[in-house]
């Protein structure tokens, strides 16, 4: 597992060594970027079930100004600073070991990109997303990785579904909250 571009291009990261952890394959993390690369830059991440924090430190990598990393899994928390450490991120980067969606119900408002990438099969991104809604800027995007079998919703609170994509097993949904030009 790699940064794909940015000031910290074609750095290894680590990941977990057991199977609860998913990692995001370099393809659909490339798609994932296509999709948002004009976003990025400037913006405020939250990268929540962070795993291996591999999506923020791609955010971070390609020029977003901050990036919160939740995950509530000890070990991925040490392997999230660890990579941090190793990309020369921290002062761009805060890391907090706690669940994702009680993090979401004391969070502060103000973000501009949302990365989710949960365990599948548990319901995480249905109840997050109504949760997330009220702490996003307007124009904010959100991405959904999940299971193909689950179909999200067209629009929660001011999201409205922007994109879908399927790669084998995998699905990325990406929701945006239009601007007030749009």
């Amino acid at each position: 597992m790699r940064v794909i571009t940015g000031m910290c291009r074609g750095k290894k990261l680590k990941t977990l060594e057991n199977m609860d952890t998913r990692p995001t394959t370099d393809m659909v993390k490339e798609a994932i970027f296509s999709a948002i690369q004009f976003d990025v830059a400037g913006s405020n991440v939250l990268d929540l079930f962070a795993g291996s924090g591999q999506l923020g430190i791609e955010a971070l990598s390609r020029g977003a100004s901050h990036c919160v990393f939740v995950d509530k899994n000890p070990a991925a928390v040490a392997v999230v600073k660890e990579n941090i450490m190793s990309c020369h991120l921290n002062n761009s980067s805060r890391v907090l070991n706690m669940d994702s969606i009680e993090y979401l119900k004391v969070a502060k408002s103000g973000l501009d990109i949302a990365l989710l990438d949960p365990p599948y099969n548990n319901g995480l991104i249905e109840t997050a997303l109504p949760l997330l809604d009220p702490k996003l800027n307007e124009g904010a995007i959100v991405v959904c990785e999940h299971e193909k079998e689950l179909q999200l919703p067209e629009t929660v609170g001011r999201l409205v579904l922007h994109k879908r994509y399927k790669y084998g097993k995998i699905a990325v949904t990406i929701y945006k909250i239009p601007s007030k030009d749009e």
